[in-house]
């Protein structure tokens, strides 16, 4: 098949094939030309997955959590982001390294994207720029529950604080709203991870049902099932320099 898009946007060598900045940008048709080429290289079992998940994820809702330290919790964060079709995990590490467990992560982060900040002042900027309202999670200022939250109003973003001390008061003075676990024994809180599984479970499973646009864009759509695409196929690099020579790129 002919290449009709203009490949003007040069690869960055530097950057690995997982990263997403090095495929950003391009047209629709442009990822749409290179899945077809790519998905001559993969079982139709596996590509039938990688779309099936690709058409689940989200970006109306995402995270940010503050300095975790443990990386078990690391890990679990991730595995319930990538479980409930959150394409995005915002972590800000002024205090310590978002180091997840390889072992307990188990290759999910590979299907995620994940945005490091190096203050809550900057991640909270950057949540906003995306449009995001700030959705602080506390068990002491509750001004909702997962059930109550209105999930209609527009994009959100959980923020989860530090295993010990909970969200910083920089969190506690930007939100726009606050979300609580009710609880009914003598524990005051969940783990972080804990929470976050619960929570997510609850809010993604209420906006898919509500009737507001949850998926991601067909473009970014199709550039996640690319870069995916690039990551399954052995010699994917390989590939796709055949496919440019094929089509005198």
């Amino acid at each position: 098949m002919r290449n009709t898009v203009n490949d003007n946007i040069p690869l960055d060598p530097s950057l690995p094939k997982s990263d997403p900045q090095r495929w950003a940008g391009r047209p629709q048709e442009w990822y749409e030309e290179r899945i077809g080429y790519l998905s001559g290289f993969m079982m139709p079992e596996r590509e039938e997955a990688l779309r099936r998940v690709a058409a689940m994820r989200t970006r109306y809702i995402t995270f940010c959590t503050e300095n975790t330290f443990h990386p078990q919790n690391a890990s679990a964060l991730l595995r319930s982001a990538e479980a409930f079709g959150l394409q995005d995990v915002h972590t800000v590490e002024n205090l310590c390294k978002f180091r997840p467990n390889t072992r307990i992560v188990r290759g999910t982060d590979q299907w995620l994207d994940l945005h490091r900040h190096a203050s809550t002042a900057e991640a909270l900027a950057d949540l906003r720029r995306c449009g995001y309202r700030i959705v602080a999670t506390t068990p002491h200022a509750g001004d909702h529950t997962p059930e109550t939250l209105d999930v209609e109003r527009g994009p959100l973003a959980l923020v989860f604080g530090t295993e010990h001390d909970g969200i910083s008061q920089e969190v506690i003075e930007s939100a726009d709203e606050f979300v609580q676990i009710p609880m009914c024994g003598f524990v005051e809180s969940l783990n972080v991870s804990a929470s976050a599984a619960v929570l997510l479970h609850v809010l993604t499973r209420r906006i898919r049902s509500c009737g507001v646009e949850w998926r991601i864009g067909e473009r970014d759509r199709a550039e996640l099932l690319f870069r995916w695409m690039m990551a399954s196929v052995r010699d994917s690099e390989r590939i796709l320099l055949r496919f440019r020579a094929e089509n005198n790129e």
